[in-house]
């Protein structure tokens, strides 16, 4: 009993400490040349991989979800909760598959990077629908624009850009490939640095 409540505290307690860290990154946002510019890069999702590996699912599905209450809280959003909506839809398809992956492959670090790997199109993937279906038509309802006018306002960035096929190619895929890229080869390298410490034992296997 005290083994098990001892575990719950110090999950409990990691897993707090993640997300605040993950709420202040999501609050530094920078943009991305040629690309939209609701279209924001941000290092929130660092803390989520390491949540993810070191201390399972759940706890990184808390991390995800608490950093979008801080956000919103202290900074607020400049999309209209669009952005947000798209985070939080996100967050099964990062760590559903993950985890699976990682879990089937024996929780090494060769499995950690294979997750990655491979949730990567599904992210993406994921992210050209949403985008499509759900995040675009809802910000052009939120800033009173149609959808065609949303698409050839990304003009002035990038003059490819005249319709919604072309946004998602030139646009949509380009972006989320920059962005869960990084925060994943970030993620891993960091929680493999601190997979060592005491308070992360219990994670990666060494091999």
């Amino acid at each position: 009993m005290n083994t098990i409540k001892k575990f719950s505290t110090r999950t409990l307690v990691l897993t707090g400490m993640l997300a605040a860290v993950a709420g202040v990154l999501m609050s530094f946002e920078f943009s991305v040349p040629m690309m939209p510019p609701f279209y924001k890069v941000d290092l929130s999702d660092l803390p989520s991989v390491i949540a993810l590996f070191s201390l399972g699912p759940w706890p990184a599905a808390c991390v995800e979800v608490v950093k979008l209450l801080i956000k919103l809280v202290t900074v607020g959003t400049n999309t209209m909760y669009v952005g947000e909506l798209a985070n939080l839809l996100g967050i099964a398809l990062f760590v559903v598959p993950t985890w699976l992956i990682y879990k089937k492959l024996g929780k090494t670090r060769k499995a950690a990077i294979a997750a990655l790997a491979i949730d990567l199109p599904i992210r993406i993937a994921f992210s050209c629908f949403l985008n499509a279906c759900i995040t675009l038509p809802l910000y052009a309802k939120a800033m009173g624009l149609s959808l065609n006018e949303v698409v050839m306002t990304v003009g002035a960035v990038n003059p490819l850009i005249t319709n919604l096929p072309l946004f998602i190619i030139l646009a949509t895929i380009p972006f989320n490939l920059i962005k869960v890229a990084l925060n994943y080869f970030l993620g891993y390298l960091l929680y493999d640095k601190m997979k060592d410490l005491r308070m992360f034992k219990g994670g990666m296997p060494a091999c």
